[in-house]
């Protein structure tokens, strides 16, 4: 099944980016191959399991907040909520969301291939993404009433497919399906 696909590396070169460094990082130092997700579930900073504490990472939602701010994407500011002070990052770069949203409305509507194995894989990734986030409601939020009822019909076919079912059909994007999976049970 997809929820027990066993995360295996294919290669540990260096990405560039701190945070996917550090992961490969453990997956390589992993004893035994461990499934999707429990990858998810230590990488999110979301559980927390004595046994296998030494490939958690730490501070994930503010490391990548940080590394947001470093691009110039977000930016940090200090809100006051009556007792106490809270740090948020609000969006700086309205062009870079507005490419990605723009994006996945296209991908949805004038580019929809209506079959998953067809679609761009990064997009599919995004898509799955978006929706384990809550956000791709208000990815469409800006669409005329009849391109939105489209755009969300056509993404809840995408997302309520059976994720084992997809990811047995899958040529190299079992990963994406298994990530859906995991987010969906």
């Amino acid at each position: 099944s997809a929820l027990s696909f066993q995360v295996l590396l294919k290669s540990d070169a260096p990405t560039g980016d701190v945070l996917l460094d550090e992961t490969l990082r453990h997956i390589k130092a992993a004893e035994s191959a461990e499934t999707v997700q429990t990858w998810i579930d230590l990488l999110t900073g979301e559980t927390w399991n004595p046994f296998k504490l030494q490939y958690q990472l730490r501070n994930v939602r503010e490391r990548i907040a940080k590394a947001l701010v470093e691009k110039g994407i977000l930016t940090t500011e200090k809100q006051n909520f009556l007792l106490f002070d809270m740090t948020t990052h609000p969006v700086s770069n309205a062009t870079e969301k507005q490419r990605l949203v723009k994006k996945l409305q296209e991908s949805v509507l004038e580019r929809w291939v209506n079959d998953p194995h067809r679609m761009d894989r990064r997009t599919l990734a995004l898509l799955v993404l978006a929706h384990s986030s809550d956000v791709l409601e208000n990815v469409f939020a800006s669409l005329a009433d009849d391109k939105y009822s489209v755009a969300m019909n056509r993404t809840k076919d995408l997302l309520d497919m059976d994720p084992e079912v997809e990811a047995a059909k899958a040529r190299g994007a079992e990963m994406i399906w298994a990530v859906l999976a995991a987010f969906n049970k």
